[in-house]
């Protein structure tokens, strides 16, 4: 007997097999899905890797289907913030498509996430993109859209999503950009309009400060000691109070600061030190 994620198992169409190479899927696994066109703009592949990294930082894993574009920069975005990402093919699993992503898919393995399919050697037919669409949605409790054209897979996950009761977000664009005009569609028949990756978490009732503090046992205490400071205060917290808090030393302070807003944990704000994801 297969065993799928509960979440993949109650979607009309569930496949018969998912095939995996990397890290098996767990029967709790849930993620969220970034997804758009492959022709993607400079500013709409810099969404969907903040988008994705700032959602990893707060423990959830990334699910896309690694074709160019916004797909893979969402699973960059994911790895480079150290997250989980899966990577969900159209064709078999023997042979990775597009070719020119294997190496992609190699840096999503090592770094302990998955690569998956429903075939295990079947070419990747045009058909099978529209089918592989809705294992993208159906291993995410939500799909965000960036940058998706009338006619595109993007549009199509967001279909397979409605249909299996997911939440379906939309970045909204210029009006008269091509790639904005299936966005702007969806927008109009009810998906959700966001702009941030913590209007998602809040949107989703997700508490992505406490996410990331349940992870905190695995980071040095002086780090954990000024993440927990920082997510419990309910505004920015000054250089000074943090030095003052934990009783580090000035330039070890500013070295786990530098460190946390680089990897998107925290944010740097006129006042101090904030948590990005505080609800």
């Amino acid at each position: 007997m297969i065993i799928f994620p509960k979440i993949l198992e109650e979607i009309p169409a569930c496949p018969k097999n998912l095939f995996t190479k990397g890290r098996e899927l767990e029967r709790e696994f849930e993620g969220i899905a970034i997804v758009g066109t492959r022709k993607a703009s400079a500013e709409g592949l810099a969404i969907a890797e903040e988008f994705a990294r700032s959602l990893a930082s707060a423990g959830i894993p990334i699910v896309s289907g690694l074709a160019f574009g916004i797909d893979s920069a969402a699973h960059r975005g994911c790895l480079a913030a150290r997250g989980r990402t899966v990577a969900v093919l159209a064709g078999g699993i023997v042979k990775i498509y597009p070719a020119t992503n294997a190496p992609l898919a190699e840096k999503i393995i090592s770094a302990g996430g998955s690569v998956v399919s429903e075939y295990q050697d079947e070419p990747s037919y045009p058909d099978l993109f529209l089918r592989r669409n809705r294992i993208i949605s159906g291993l995410s409790k939500a799909v965000i859209i960036i940058e998706a054209p009338l006619k595109s897979g993007a549009v199509s996950t967001a279909a397979w999503a409605a249909e299996q009761g997911r939440e379906v977000f939309v970045i909204p664009g210029p009006i008269s950009h091509p790639n904005y005009t299936g966005s702007h569609k969806l927008l109009r028949d009810g998906a959700r309009l966001v702009t941030s990756p913590e209007e998602v978490l809040s949107d989703l009732g997700i508490n992505g400060s406490a996410i990331s503090a349940s992870q905190n046992e695995e980071l040095p205490e002086d780090v954990v000691a000024i993440l927990e400071l920082i997510s419990i205060s309910h505004q920015a917290v000054s250089i000074d109070k943090i030095i003052s808090t934990t009783k580090l030393e000035p330039q070890k302070v500013m070295t786990i600061l530098t460190d946390l807003t680089i990897n998107g944990k925290i944010i740097e704000t006129p006042g101090g030190y904030a948590s990005r994801f505080k609800k």
